[in-house]
C-alpha cells in the first residue's frame, strides 16, 4: 500500500483544536490554558509518536482496546479490499453480507455454547443500548412486560449514551443528566479495599453480592429484569472482584429469574488472559456486550452476544425487533474484525497473556507493594492498577478523590508514557503484542512515577 504522508504544522493543529474540536470527557477550560491537546501522529506496536517526534509508550492500549498493536498492515490491507469490494450496505431489510455473516459465526464460535447468534453496532455504549432494548423486549415476549427494571452497581461504567450512562454508576456522569431511565438502580461495587473493612475479601465478595440480593426482594422480583456487570470494572480502577462475588452473583440471577449481562467491552478478546472475562470468573449471562478489542480499535464495531434462551423467545415471537443502527454490521469494520480476531488466534496473544506477559506484569506490579504511597496492586492477565492510599496500615483515601492520581498521571506524560488514573488507581491494559522488556521499561517509569509523586506529597 501507498504509505500515508502528510506535512504537519503541529501549532496550527493545536490552535484549529481548541477553536473547534469539542473532546470527549474534556475539562475545555482546563486544556486550553495548558496550551491544548497534544498532538498524535503515527503509532507501532506499543508505541505513539506525537507532532514533536516523541515516542510514548502506551500502557493503555488507547483506550483498553489495541490489543494486537498499533500499525498492523494486514488490517489496512483486508479495510482498503472491504472498501473497494463493497464500502458499505445494511443489514436492515432482509438484507445481508458476507462480512457481517461470517463475523457473527466467528464471536459465536468463541462465546459459550449457548451462544449462538450476534446483534451488531458501532461502539460498546451502543451495544449497552440494545442490551436495555433487547432485555425488554425479552420480557415482554415472556409475558412478562412488568419486569422493568435492571439493576447496575455504582462505579460501574457501561457507556456514555443516555442508557449507557444511566446503566454505569459513575456519579459525576449522573449529575449531568446521565441517570435519566428511571427504571435503573445501582448497588454496592465488590471492592473490597475501598469498602471491605475488616471483612476479609472472600466475606467481602458475599457481602458485595448480597446488595443484588437485597434490591432484589426490595423491588420484587416480578419486576427485576436484568443485571449487568463488568467482570472487572476497568474505568471504575480495575477493580478486581473477589473470586466468591460472581458465582454467588450468578446463584442470585437464577433464583430470582433475572437475566445476566457481562459487559465484556474492556476484558473481551484476551485481555484477562482467556477470550472473555466470564470464563476467567466463571459468570454465567444471558447477554454479553463486546467492542474495544473486537477490532483491536482499528474500526468502530460492537455487538451483543445473545444466548439461546433469548434469542429463542425472540425468533419465535414473530414479531419485528424495532431496533438497529445505519452501520449495524458494517461491512468493512466486520472485514477488519475478523481479521483482528485471526491475528490475536495465529499469533497466540491469549496464551501469552496466561503464561508469559500477564505472570511477568503481576510480577512487576507486586513490586511495588511496599512503596509507601502504595497500598495495593492488582493484576489479571494484561490489566492491573496500583491504588495509592494516604495510609497504607488503615487504607485511608485521599481527599479529594483523584488528585493525587491526576498528579502522578502527569508525571506519566512527561516522561512519554501512559497509564491512566482512576481516581486514585493507576491502571495499566497494554497491547497484548508487548513483550517482558516493554514491561520493564513500563514499570521503570512507573517507579520514577510513584517516588516523584510521594515527593510532591512530601512523603519521600
Amino acid at each position: 500500500m501507498t504509505e500515508l504522508r502528510r506535512n504537519l504544522d503541529v501549532e496550527e493543529l493545536v490552535r484549529l483544536d481548541t477553536a473547534h474540536h469539542m473532546h470527549p470527557f474534556t475539562d475545555y477550560k482546563s486544556l486550553a490554558a495548558e496550551g491544548g491537546s497534544r498532538i498524535i501522529t503515527r503509532a507501532e506496536g506499543v508505541y505513539l509518536y506525537d507532532g514533536h517526534n516523541n515516542r510514548i509508550l502506551d500502557g493503555m492500549a488507547g483506550l483498553w482496546c489495541v490489543n494486537v498493536g498499533y500499525g498492523r498492515e494486514e488490517l489496512a490491507e483486508v479495510a482498503y479490499r472491504q472498501m473497494k469490494e463493497l464500502p458499505y450496505y445494511n443489514t436492515f431489510f432482509k438484507t445481508a453480507h458476507a462480512p457481517s455473516i461470517e463475523l457473527a459465526a466467528k464471536v459465536a464460535e468463541k462465546l459459550p455454547a449457548n451462544f449462538n447468534r450476534v446483534f451488531f453496532a458501532n461502539s460498546g455504549s451502543e451495544a449497552n443500548d440494545t442490551n436495555v432494548r433487547m432485555v425488554h423486549h425479552y420480557w415482554q415476549c415472556a409475558g412478562k412486560p412488568e419486569k422493568r427494571f435492571i439493576i447496575g452497581r455504582e462505579n460501574a461504567y457501561h457507556g456514555s449514551t443516555v442508557a449507557g450512562a444511566a446503566l454505569g454508576g459513575m456519579s459525576p456522569m449522573h449529575k449531568q443528566g446521565g441517570k435519566l431511565i428511571p427504571t435503573i438502580h445501582h448497588v454496592m461495587q465488590p471492592y473490597w479495599y475501598k469498602l471491605g473493612g475488616e471483612m476479609t475479601p472472600a466475606e467481602f465478595g458475599l457481602h458485595a453480592a448480597k446488595s443484588l440480593e437485597d434490591r432484589i426482594l426490595e423491588l420484587g422480583p416480578e419486576n427485576v429484569a436484568a443485571f449487568i456487570g463488568e467482570p472487572i470494572q476497568g474505568a471504575g480502577g480495575v477493580i478486581i472482584p473477589p473470586e466468591t462475588y460472581w458465582p454467588e452473583i450468578n446463584r442470585i440471577c437464577k433464583q430470582y429469574d433475572i437475566l445476566l449481562i457481562a459487559d465484556e467491552v474492556i476484558c473481551g478478546f484476551g485481555r484477562t488472559g482467556k477470550w472473555f472475562g466470564l470464563e476467567t470468573f466463571g459468570i454465567e449471562p444471558d447477554l454479553i456486550t463486546m467492542a474495544k478489542g473486537l477490532s483491536s480499535g482499528y474500526m468502530p464495531i460492537a455487538a451483543t452476544g445473545v444466548s439461546d434462551r433469548v434469542a429463542d423467545m425472540i425468533t419465535a415471537n414473530g414479531g419485528e425487533f424495532f431496533h438497529g443502527y445505519t452501520y449495524s454490521g458494517h461491512p468493512v469494520a466486520c472485514a477488519v474484525a475478523l481479521k483482528n480476531i485471526e491475528i490475536i488466534e495465529s499469533e497466540g496473544l491469549v496464551e501469552k497473556a496466561a503464561t508469559e506477559t500477564g505472570p511477568h506484569l503481576a510480577k512487576r506490579l507486586a513490586e511495588f507493594n511496599d512503596h509507601p504511597l502504595v497500598g495495593e496492586t492488582r493484576c489479571v492477565g494484561l490489566i492491573g492498577a496500583i491504588e495509592l492510599t494516604k495510609n497504607k496500615e488503615t487504607r485511608e483515601r485521599f481527599e479529594p478523590a483523584g488528585k493525587v492520581g491526576t498528579m502522578c498521571r502527569d508525571h506519566f506524560f512527561k516522561r512519554n508514557a501512559i497509564m491512566r488514573a482512576c481516581g486514585d488507581a493507576m491502571v495499566l491494559s497494554p497491547p497484548l503484542v508487548i513483550s517482558t522488556e516493554e514491561i520493564d521499561a513500563l514499570m521503570s517509569v512507573a517507579r520514577e512515577c510513584l517516588d516523584a509523586t510521594a515527593r510532591d506529597l512530601g512523603i519521600m
